[in-house]
């Protein structure tokens, strides 16, 4: 039992990722097992180099290689107007839209009281702090239209709107109870330019 070993560790580690049960965990390792050595370690490499060489934004808390995100460098976006998302995967997802030119910031989670996720754990304080030296004038709330984000997005607008901010939410399109990142361009496109203020 031995030999097995190491494809125990291997199923014990794949079922920890999210999505990932019993069986899935058996079909990817599985997988890994017929790969050429030289693939199975490109892909070990890509893991390790990820979790080296990428690290949160020290501005806005996107995915960067850098200390700051090729989004907080462009000098082509708009600093006056900061797209509030929950996760880097939704400023990808608004990206490829194509439909919006300002700044962002990643919360990097959602208010969740039921798992224990409060407000203090979110990037909310660095929120605040970035809205008083940039010059912003209005703030996108987009986060996922299901319960922990509109209970996020309510929180935020409470705090914002004595700022004298104009703070909006991404309109309707995006279905109640969805995820931004399985949204198509096209109906993500519609959601931020139909926004309305909270």
């Amino acid at each position: 039992m031995a030999s097995a070993a190491p494809l125990l560790r291997l199923l014990e580690a794949l079922g920890r990722l999210p999505g990932i049960g019993p069986r899935s965990a058996e079909r990817i390792a599985f997988y890994l097992l017929r790969l050429p050595k030289d693939e199975a370690r490109a892909l070990a490499r890509a893991i390790v180099d990820v979790k080296e060489q990428v690290r949160f934004c020290e501005v806005c808390f996107n995915l960067s290689e850098q200390p700051r995100c090729r989004i907080c460098q462009d000098p082509a976006r708009d600093p006056s107007v900061i797209c509030v998302v929950e996760e880097p995967k939704d400023v990808l997802a608004i990206e490829k839209t194509g439909a919006y030119r300002g700044l962002y910031h990643v919360l990097l989670g959602a208010i969740a009281p039921l798992d224990g996720l409060g407000p203090e754990l979110l990037k909310i304080d660095e929120l605040l702090r970035r809205l008083g030296d940039e010059g912003v004038q209005e703030v996108i709330l987009a986060t996922d239209a299901d319960k922990d984000g509109e209970t996020t997005a309510t929180y935020l607008s409470k705090l914002l709107r004595p700022k004298g901010l104009m703070v909006t939410r991404i309109a309707s399109g995006i279905p109640v109870g969805s995820h931004l990142e399985y949204a198509d361009q096209a109906t993500l496109a519609r959601a931020l330019e139909g926004r309305r203020a909270l």
